[in-house]
């Protein structure tokens, strides 16, 4: 614990202007960011007696090492930046707001040639219109579904999109005028285009145009005795009214706006939001938050604003922002949320009438939100302690291991040989600091060997990182740094620099986990003997009957089939095999897909395809001149005479054989036979005959 007086700035030290300030802990980790109106007056608010202090705020000045800050011209500026920087470093104090689901949303792609309507999640995409959020898909679809009677857009994917263009033939949707099928030129790129604008205005609750429009069409085919068409555009009418009615009139005079809610106690807070759009409400969403900080309903609030419009622009940010408190002071974030939407922006307390009664529905929402939360994260927490408590009793560890790391091996037959490491923080997977390993010691099978090879580079990097953090105080040298690691491990003169991010490999865990039995942990444990490390536990499940072994014992630790700790145990381990397998399958695919035109320096996959279409197969090409391939179009004479050069190098394939009759194939070969993942034609047998040459 560290003494805020230690790095306490000295008077006159701080300036009295704007600006955004950064605690960092003994790592240098950026771990609090914050904006202040006063420097000055806001940093001497931690700098007092820590018995005055919030309990949140004490411990984060404790935790922290230095402070730093920048100054800024206004508090418009210190806002934008507090954003970017929360958003940049991910501090552990500072309250992060947690989608509590993936959001669909409605979206048109105007960015396409041919406009398409679909759900979407995830980022946003510049030239898309978006509408929702909704709480669930099939709600989109269902109005999609009304809405294509009348506005028959595209929906389909690239894929059926193009096949249907290449046979001349639309889709379902074509034949049951659900689609004005562009595919097949049914109707052109503009008329399909203004046909989603009409589709995207009509989703932005420009309604009554359109149903006017209908309706006087309506009448005009019934007047021409046409009653066909008017008992389809009466169908038509009618499907609008039913997607109308699915979100109803909550706020009158077509109203944009934004209401947002807080419900909190003292460790957790929900916000809920309702997007109203032409005065119907069409989008809802919630997140939940720690309070890890000392935070009132008003920076609550404003840390809302800044998740939910600060990547927004235009009309994605509403006229009115309706709230429960206002941030102080309001005017800087008013004049952001103005920036942010190029034009006024009022961010007010409903006090009477509809507006108010809405706000109190949304609060509603909230405080069921928050309940709801809690009672899921009640049973969860319940069970993943529970779990972390029997793994500890079990292996007889001094407390709970919150993180833990699991070490798989994986090969085929000997070849591309890979491990994984993945990492589990109290009970739950953090797939962020996943990593890869390709195994570079030695070539060959042996499992013993590849794991204390993953393990000593693993916790060399660690101790590594450690020597250059200041926390190595032995004296000692922690072991020479390895020239590269494998995937997704790089040498360590690449490690990022002293900017607050967490580092690769930078956290120790409490306990590392092996899949194998004795051999494999007794191969984990002797590596970490070797680089010194006697606080890391080690253990190792045997997948035959589930056994936990621990490094010098004879015989295993039996947890009870119905442990939550063997449980958990049994998820890392097969995450870690997942994690490994799908790794060494991918590294297999494409050394497979390999072939001697790989090997030329500069070729790329277009160049390789005409070549092989120009000559049929590599055979071919390796007994072709240097002026036949100067004929392939994109290849010049330099380039020919490096794959002449490469192909002469490379020893050709054994011949291609029909198992079915032991007939060679290789010189009967056909222009238009088909090749093999090495560009070498391939034999053609029965279907099972094929199977078996795989």
């Amino acid at each position: 614990m560290a003494d805020p007086s230690s790095y306490r700035p000295r008077p006159g030290e701080i300036p009295d202007s704007p600006g955004v300030y950064r605690f960092r802990d003994e790592h240098r980790r950026v771990i609090y960011v914050g904006k202040a109106k006063s420097l000055r007056q806001r940093l001497a608010n931690y700098f007092q007696d820590l018995a005055g202090l919030h309990p949140r705020t004490r411990s984060m000045v404790t935790t922290a090492e230095s402070v730093e800050w920048t100054v800024v011209s206004t508090e418009v500026e210190a806002l934008q930046l507090e954003y970017s920087w929360i958003k940049e470093y991910d501090p552990r104090f500072n309250v992060k707001y947690r989608d509590d689901k993936s959001y669909p949303y409605l979206a048109v792609t105007m960015n396409e040639e041919f406009p398409r309507v679909q759900v979407m999640r995830g980022h946003k995409k510049k030239g898309v219109r978006y509408f929702g959020p909704y709480g669930h898909a099939w709600a989109i679809r269902d109005t999609v579904d009304l809405l294509l009677r009348v506005f028959p857009v595209r929906t389909c994917s690239a894929g059926v999109f193009k096949n249907a263009a290449r046979t001349g033939r639309p889709c379902l949707l074509g034949y049951i005028d659900k689609c004005s099928a562009p595919c097949v030129d049914r109707i052109s790129a503009e008329d399909h285009r203004e046909l989603a604008e009409e589709f995207a205005d009509f989703m932005a609750g420009r309604t009554g145009t359109y149903l006017r429009r209908l309706e006087r069409q309506m009448a005009d085919a019934a007047e021409e005795m046409e009653y066909e068409r008017a008992a389809r555009l009466r169908d038509d009418i009618g499907a609008l009214k039913k997607a109308m009615e699915k979100s109803a009139v909550v706020l009158a005079d077509a109203t944009d706006a934004d209401l947002i809610a807080v419900a909190e106690d003292e460790l957790e807070a929900a916000v809920q939001i309702f997007h109203v759009r032409g005065g119907r409400v069409r989008g809802q969403r919630g997140w939940v938050t720690d309070k890890v900080e000392e935070v009132t309903t008003a920076a609550l609030v404003e840390h809302a604003l800044q998740q939910l419009y600060g990547e927004e622009t235009g009309d994605a940010v509403p006229r009115e922002v309706l709230v429960p408190a206002l941030p102080d002071p309001v005017e800087p974030v008013q004049q952001w949320l103005t920036q942010r939407r190029g034009s006024g922006v009022s961010l007010r307390i409903p006090q009477r009438g509809d507006k108010r009664a809405l706000m109190e529905t949304v609060e509603r929402n909230a405080r069921q939100a928050l309940v709801l939360h809690k009672t899921k994260r009640a049973s969860d927490l319940t069970t993943r302690s529970r779990a972390l408590e029997e793994i500890a009793e079990a292996l007889e560890l001094d407390s709970a291991p919150l993180r833990v790391e699991c070490y798989d091996i994986s090969h085929l037959q000997g070849d591309d040989v890979v491990a994984s490491m993945v990492v589990f923080e109290d009970g739950l997977a953090r797939k962020s600091e996943y990593r890869r390993f390709q195994i570079k010691g030695f070539a060959g099978q042996d499992d013993v060997r590849s794991m204390h090879e993953v393990i000593t580079r693993r916790f060399r990097r660690y101790l590594a990182e450690k020597e250059r953090t200041g926390e190595w105080t032995d004296g000692d040298e922690p072991g020479a740094e390895e020239p590269s690691g494998g995937l997704g491990e790089p040498p360590a003169s690449t490690l990022t620099e002293d900017d607050g991010r967490p580092r690769r490999f930078a956290y120790p865990p409490q306990l590392v986990v092996v899949d194998g039995g004795a051999p494999q942990v007794a191969a984990a444990r002797r590596a970490l003997d070797e680089l010194g490390i006697d606080d890391i536990a080690v253990c190792g499940l045997a997948k035959r009957l589930e056994e936990v072994w621990l490094p010098g014992d004879a015989d295993p630790v039996v947890l009870p089939r119905t442990s939550e700790g063997l449980y958990l145990l049994q998820r890392v381990r097969d995450e870690a095999h997942r994690f490994a397998i799908t790794y060494q399958r991918a590294k297999r695919a494409k050394r497979f897909r390999s072939g001697p035109l790989d090997e030329v320096a500069g070729l790329g996959e277009t160049r390789k395809q005409a070549l092989i279409k120009h000559f049929g197969s590599v055979k071919r090409l390796r007994s072709a001149t240097i002026d036949q391939i100067c004929e392939v179009p994109g290849i010049g004479r330099k380039t020919a005479e490096t794959i002449v050069a490469a192909l002469a190098q490379a020893a050709p394939a054994a011949p291609a054989v029909n198992t079915a009759t032991g007939e060679i194939m290789e010189d009967r070969e056909e222009p238009g036979q088909p090749t093999g993942f090495a560009g070498e034609p391939v034999a053609t047998g029965a279907p099972d005959e094929r199977r078996g040459q795989e």
